[in-house]
């Protein structure tokens, strides 16, 4: 069994609608359990066993910037 990690990436997040492009993209992501996005603090936090740089490619896709990723 793939090990599970949580994720949390600061995304530049103006709007409403920015926040819901990259719900819909974690939404359809093989490997994401959970997430939590916070337009406030414009900060996505993610669960899952998706590799680091699959899920930072999968957030960048929707041309939001990703501006820092760790591991925690």
């Amino acid at each position: 069994m793939a090990d599970v990690h949580t994720y949390k990436f600061d995304v530049k997040m103006t709007c409403p609608g920015c926040s819901g492009a990259v719900e819909r993209v974690l939404k359809k992501t093989e490997g994401v359990e959970s997430y939590e996005i916070s337009l406030e603090k414009q900060e996505v936090l993610v669960k899952g066993t998706i590799p680091y740089d699959d899920l930072h490619a999968k957030i960048a896709k929707t041309g939001k910037e990703v501006r820092s990723g760790i591991t925690v």
